[in-house]
């Protein structure tokens, strides 16, 4: 069975229900998705995820570690910790990190972060997920970091937006 997602106009109002594959890409048909921004203890290294191979959006790019669709009605911050539980096996409470969401127009998404800090285990999906690393924060600011190639575009964004609240300066 296909999966459905809640939809909303640009105005934010619910207007029903549509197959994933007429969703993405399609700006007319927004959904809400949250993700989930892990923090080693010391905020000095960010955890992400290797999307699957087997993806059809962006396979094999890394991406925030966990992340998922918002359902109709379901609170952010809850489907937030759901995400968290269900992509990483973990229960770890939730701070509202940006205060603006960010627009995704490659999957026609508006993403809500949360950060929240863990050291681990991780017991991710392999279905989904081909791996999960830490990586350095501080090197996503220099222009020369090569695996800004492999970071989907989302990614890029959130992390532009991590390192200014950070106080690390970006450099062009």
């Amino acid at each position: 069975m296909e999966e459905l997602l809640d939809v909303y106009d640009k105005l934010g109002n619910h207007v029903g229900c549509y197959p994933r594959r007429e969703c993405h890409g399609n700006p007319a048909l927004i959904h809400r998705v949250v993700h989930v921004v892990v923090f080693d203890r010391e905020l000095k290294h960010i955890l992400l995820q290797k999307r699957s191979k087997n993806k059809t959006i962006q396979p094999g790019k890394w991406d925030t570690a966990v992340g998922g669709h918002v359902n109709a009605g379901e609170e952010l911050s809850a489907a937030a910790c759901r995400e968290l539980r269900e992509e990483l096996g973990i229960d770890s409470p939730l701070e509202f990190f940006f205060e603006d969401k960010i627009r995704n127009e490659i999957e026609s998404e508006d993403v809500f972060v949360y950060k929240t800090v863990s050291d681990g285990p991780f017991d991710y999906q392999r279905e989904e997920i081909d791996a999960v690393e830490f990586f350095d924060l501080r090197k996503f600011a220099d222009p020369t970091c090569r695996c800004r190639e492999d970071f989907t575009p989302n990614l890029q964004k959130e992390l532009a937006l991590i390192l200014e609240k950070m106080g690390i300066a970006v450099k062009q």
